[in-house]
């Protein structure tokens, strides 16, 4: 019987181009805001790639509702192999130090409602004695910047949330794996980066490093490769210096 993926936040370009990824070998579950959208990509990949796709709506805020969500998902398909966390939300820094509701809806788009998915999707892997959860975190957590420091914090909190988890789950064999992007370019990074840019990957890269990291169980990943090394720089430099830099 094929085993599932829920892909959450699945409207997202990431989300999208990985799920092309994993259609080749898993049924999937998209859940996402915009169900309209959902269903087109859901049609899309069953389709192309002859496999079950079904859709769940879900809002990222609305925490009440995720452990429903959650068991309806597991309900669904006789065995589910993993889950994909992909929504998140990035704002313009200097609006989100003015705006209190937009800062608020960063923190919690990107840390609080990932910790809200997550438990009950670590209680139900735990359940099975397998499975694994990939989520999408960022660079932008390894340091704090004056530019994005905000959803850095976010990031850099989610990225201590999935140390422990990834802690928490290896004695019942659910692997937990990091995924912390650079520059990419998507819909919600347009304006921001260069997408010639040599340091900015297209999401299809992402997701293949995300297939491969999945396939060889690593704990934590950077796509592309080279930003572990451009950010091990980075967290060297000395708070003496890395304060006065315009980062």
């Amino acid at each position: 019987m094929p085993e599932a993926v829920i892909i959450i936040g699945a409207t997202s370009d990431i989300a999208r181009a990985t799920a092309m990824e994993l259609s080749q070998e898993y049924d999937l579950i998209l859940v996402g805001r915009n169900e309209v959208e959902l269903e087109a990509i859901a049609n899309d990949l069953a389709i192309r790639f002859d496999c079950n796709v079904t859709t769940r709506p879900f809002n990222a805020r609305d925490l009440s509702t995720h452990q429903d969500l959650i068991s309806d998902c597991f309900e669904q398909a006789e065995l589910i192999a993993g889950a994909i966390v992909c929504h998140g939300f990035l704002p313009e820094q200097t609006q989100a130090q003015r705006e209190w509701d937009l800062a608020h809806k960063t923190l919690e788009v990107n840390f609080t409602s990932c910790v809200s998915i997550l438990e009950p999707l670590m209680a139900r892997f735990e359940e099975q004695q397998y499975g694994f959860l990939a989520v999408i975190s960022s660079v932008a957590g390894d340091r704090g910047r004056q530019s994005n420091y905000i959803y850095g914090a976010a990031k850099g909190g989610l990225t201590t949330y999935l140390q422990g988890l990834r802690n928490r789950g290896f004695k019942s064999g659910v692997h937990v794996m990091t995924v912390k992007p650079g520059f990419v370019s998507t819909a919600m990074t347009v304006g921001i980066v260069d997408p010639k840019s040599p340091l900015v990957a297209t999401p299809g890269q992402v997701a293949r490093d995300i297939y491969r990291g999945i396939r060889k169980r690593k704990n934590v990943i950077y796509s592309r490769w080279f930003w572990r090394y451009i950010m091990l720089i980075i967290r060297a430099i000395p708070e003496w210096i890395f304060k006065r830099l315009g980062l």
